[in-house]
């Protein structure tokens, strides 16, 4: 299968997830390429509007990987205005990936998992697959691995 894992990472902390999916991902004999989306200027809460300069194209892919990060306990605003712009997913296997600083998904990580999820239906996808990695976490190797391995299987060709 054909994965684009396409994200926005203003740390790179999303980006080492990514990564590290990708190889997970390949590993089992799909083809995968990371994306990035880029705004003209990196977000910040309450500045509008958001102004992308880079839009990957989700139709490129058999399968999509959707991972962002949580900012001022929201999903940043640089993927709100690329889940606003997301064109027909008809059918296509989704997985959503969030990483956040604080260890308490109702600090803003539920949220916006959700915001995704509601996203991505809204243009006919499914989400076979969803995760949050906690920055701060002691754990967070740990947690890297659990969300990459379930997001991972959900690709599998069982499914």
């Amino acid at each position: 299968m054909k994965i684009g894992i396409i994200l926005y990472s203003q740390t790179g902390n999303t980006r080492s997830t990514a990564v590290v999916l990708k190889e997970k991902l390949a590993e089992s004999g799909h083809s995968v390429q990371i994306e990035e989306i880029i705004a003209e200027v990196p977000a910040e809460k309450g500045k509008k509007p958001v102004n992308l300069v880079s839009v990957p194209d989700a139709s490129a892919y058999d399968g999509l990987v959707l991972a962002g990060q949580v900012q001022a306990f929201a999903l940043s605003s640089v993927m709100k205005a690329y889940l606003q712009q997301l064109s027909s997913l008809d059918g296509k296997k989704t997985a959503l990936l969030v990483t956040k600083h604080f260890n308490n998904n109702w600090t803003g990580g539920s949220s916006a998992l959700r915001r995704m999820k509601a996203a991505v239906e809204s243009h006919g996808g499914t989400v076979a697959a969803e995760g949050i990695v906690h920055w701060s976490s002691k754990t967070r190797e740990q947690e890297i691995e659990a969300v990459t391995d379930l997001i991972s299987s959900a690709f599998s060709i069982q499914n």
